[in-house]
């Protein structure tokens, strides 16, 4: 379904939040959903690679970069890999980069804007902790919901044989 959230907000609008992030799409996949993952990192990627080269079917790694469009937490080798690993998608919070091929990697990719520096890798961040993002806090194993209407995360998987 390539408008999933309207119709997510239709049936659980109670259950849902808005993540009032002015994200763009990268990725091939117009629409994707699954557990979160999340990552806190600042200009520093080590983790990125560490967490996409686990299996990610299933789930969507979402990644606090602070905001900072200065250095790109994501290109295409790293979104290459979590193709290849089986994550349905990643969200940064920053920058990512190699725009044109990320657009051809099977894999649904949001971030705020590109940039073509790579990050430092000084193994520095922290996995699996609650964000704070646009007024939203996010927990791992909470739910995210993507597609070209922006972002939704709710705390509980979401049924979504009971959309029309």
């Amino acid at each position: 379904m390539k408008d999933l959230l309207p119709e997510l907000c239709d049936h659980f609008e109670g259950k849902v939040a808005f993540l009032a992030v002015p994200f763009s799409n990268y990725g091939q996949k117009v629409s994707f959903y699954g557990e979160v993952v999340t990552l806190r990192c600042y200009h520093d990627n080590s983790l990125v690679r560490e967490t996409l080269n686990q299996n990610g079917a299933g789930k969507v790694l979402l990644i606090d970069g602070n905001g900072s469009i200065e250095k790109a937490l994501l290109g295409d080798q790293l979104a290459i890999l979590a193709e290849q690993n089986g994550w349905q998608g990643v969200i940064v919070y920053g920058a990512v980069r190699d725009a044109y091929t990320l657009s051809t990697v099977n894999l649904g990719i949001k971030a705020l804007a590109t940039n073509p520096f790579k990050t430092e890798k000084r193994g520095v961040g922290e996995a699996q902790v609650s964000l704070n993002i646009g007024g939203i806090s996010i927990h791992p194993g909470d739910f995210i919901y993507s597609d070209w209407n922006g972002v939704l995360v709710s705390n509980e998987e979401l049924d979504l044989t009971l959309l029309g």
